[in-house]
């Protein structure tokens, strides 16, 4: 039985080479290894490699690992998946909520954690919602105008 730490970079492995676009595509691949998981653990493992789904053309998409550099190219990927994923920005004060596409909220908090803006405080994301805490009420009002604009591209 592998441990943990293997199986994890198993999955990095299957990744780099396969185009993975489900859960359950995952766990087929890991039983073709013979490594049984359950789909449970797998949604385990994905939260904690930080796995992002990207979009490969006609509304199909391929998980793969979060890619981190400077701080612009940060905020360029945050753009790219406000115009992909992103539904709605509400607020409510120094509070925002931020609407997804099912299965997205996770990859798009952790960029907005990346972005390491001093207006954020923190996020805490859900299957397809976010909710991110501004500093001050007027830089959470900035920040939607912001988000807003990052939507529409």
């Amino acid at each position: 039985m592998l441990s943990k730490e293997q199986r994890q970079k198993r999955i990095q492995e299957i990744i780099a080479r396969e185009s993975v676009s489900t859960q359950a595509d995952l766990v087929n691949f890991l039983q073709k290894e013979g490594i049984h998981v359950t789909q449970a653990t797998i949604s385990r493992d994905i939260n904690e490699l930080r796995l992002v789904r990207l979009p490969i053309g006609k509304g199909r998409h391929r998980y793969a690992l979060a890619q981190y550099g400077a701080h612009a190219d940060v905020e360029e990927q945050v753009a790219r998946l406000f115009q992909n994923f992103v539904n709605d920005v509400d607020r409510g004060e120094n509070m925002l909520v931020i609407r997804t596409a099912e299965g997205h909220a996770s990859g798009v908090a952790l960029l907005l954690d990346r972005w390491r803006r001093d207006d954020i405080v923190g996020t805490i994301a859900g299957e397809d919602t976010i909710f991110v805490v501004a500093r001050t009420t007027e830089e959470g009002e900035a920040l939607m105008e912001e988000l807003h604009a990052l939507m529409l591209g």
